[in-house]
């Protein structure tokens, strides 16, 4: 299936400076958040990518056009280094489509922009390029194909915040507090799996969520997969602090394509629900 990736925003929590890297190309031990998320995806078959271009288009470009596959696999040497054997590939069967799709375009601009290259397929996937997951993918296509009804599915998550919800009676005295994580609520996961139908509900000028969203809520065709294992957002410096030194510690719950990996095992998904 092609995976449709939006990696043009400003990503402006990320933001160093006016030079800084668009979000996804942040860097994740030696290869930035958005091979990540590919790697992902083509763990479970899916090699064509469309990424969606915006800020930043020329770094992405540029680190494809000149990636180096024997910086993340094993390799042979020979003749002083004019030949190169490698023991494995990573990107070598992969198909790329660079779309540039405007500096300041919403992702459900982004993703009408791309329209040609997915209209004509039965399924695709998409992603922000922001998160990290070890989500059974397989699982989560296989209930979407078993729901014909279904214009979208989206991975839902428990809140990650580290923040406190404070309960007050009319009077101010304070009846509870609990951590957000504990409230009986899920969050938009970012990882989608969507029928071309969807490009009915997009409107210029509007982003796709919420509006293309509550448009096939009262028509129950906007489904999510509950998820409860390892997820995590690179939206902060924190975010991205905390992720380096999960790699760093070789704990990588989301490198599902590494044999040597020491993530726990992904929960399966629970049923699909709309």
């Amino acid at each position: 299936m092609k995976v449709v990736l939006f990696c043009g925003g400003l990503g402006m929590r990320m933001r160093e400076g006016p030079a800084s890297a668009p979000k996804p190309m942040n860097m994740i031990g030696d290869r930035p958040l958005l091979w990540h998320v590919m790697r992902y995806y083509a763990h479970f078959g899916h090699k064509d990518f469309i990424l969606c271009l915006g800020y930043g288009a020329s770094v992405v470009k540029d680190y494809f056009l000149h990636y180096d596959e024997a910086q993340s696999n094993d390799f042979t040497m020979t003749a002083g280094g004019r030949d190169i054997k490698l023991h494995s590939t990573d990107i070598n069967d992969w198909n790329i489509s660079f779309i540039d799709t405007g500096l300041n375009a919403s992702i459900g601009e982004r993703l009408m922009k791309v329209r040609p290259l997915v209209q004509d397929e039965e399924i695709f996937l998409a992603n922000y390029a922001d998160t990290l997951t070890d989500a059974p993918l397989d699982e989560m296509i296989e209930r979407f194909q078993r729901a014909p009804e279904a214009v979208v599915s989206m991975l839902a998550v428990p809140p990650v915040s580290t923040h406190h919800v404070v309960e007050v009676a009319d009077g101010g005295e304070v009846t509870g507090v609990r951590a957000v994580a504990e409230l009986m609520q899920y969050e938009n996961g970012g990882y989608f799996v969507m029928r071309p139908t969807i490009f009915d509900e997009l409107r210029d000028g509007e982003d796709m969520v919420p509006y293309a969203f509550d448009r096939l809520i009262p028509r129950r065709k906007l489904f999510a997969n509950r998820y409860e294992g390892f997820w995590r957002a690179a939206d902060t410096f924190k975010d991205r602090a905390e992720l380096e030194d999960m790699f760093h510690r070789g704990q990588c719950p989301w490198m599902l394509w590494d044999p040597n990996h020491n993530g726990r095992a992904a929960l399966t998904v629970s049923e699909l629900v709309g």
